[in-house]
């Protein structure tokens, strides 16, 4: 699955001071919405979400999974992007942080549900979360792909 993402260009290491989890949200839409897979409303809709239900994307620590409902209307296609941001981002509370923000758009609950299982299984494989959290560069990104052969 690491292999999908470099392939459909849907990495990023952001080179941003990002502080805020807003701004981190937005910025893990950033690849979807210049392929145009989603639109700035989606990203608003995720925000909301968080605002309303608090941080319900924290799935693991160090990994952020922003996606809002299946039934977006800003969603065009369906994808999952990877960024990896330059600092952790804290969420509301103090031991709730991410570096790792994988990103999920979906056109139906199917896709949706599709999108989460393969995601969970990829961040189940031991060890890829604290060697992707270690990675600072596509380069290193793709030493992990090798190394894990996905």
């Amino acid at each position: 699955m690491l292999k999908y993402f470099l392939d459909q260009g849907l990495v990023k290491y952001s080179d941003k001071e990002i502080t805020d989890w807003k701004e981190a949200v937005a910025e893990s839409c950033q690849l979807l919405l210049d392929k145009k897979l989603i639109d700035q409303s989606y990203v608003d809709e995720i925000i909301q979400c968080v605002e309303e239900h608090g941080p319900y994307i924290m799935i693991v620590p160090k990994v952020a999974m922003p996606h809002s409902s299946a039934d977006s209307e800003g969603v065009y296609g369906t994808a999952i992007s990877f960024t990896k941001m330059k600092r952790p981002i804290q969420f509301d509370q103090e031991e709730k942080s991410a570096s790792l923000f994988f990103t999920l758009a979906a056109k139906n609950v199917d896709q949706h549900m599709e999108n989460i299982q393969k995601l969970s299984e990829l961040l189940m494989i031991d060890g890829l979360i604290d060697r992707l959290a270690d990675t600072d560069s596509i380069e290193d990104y793709r030493v992990v792909m090798q190394e894990y052969n996905l």
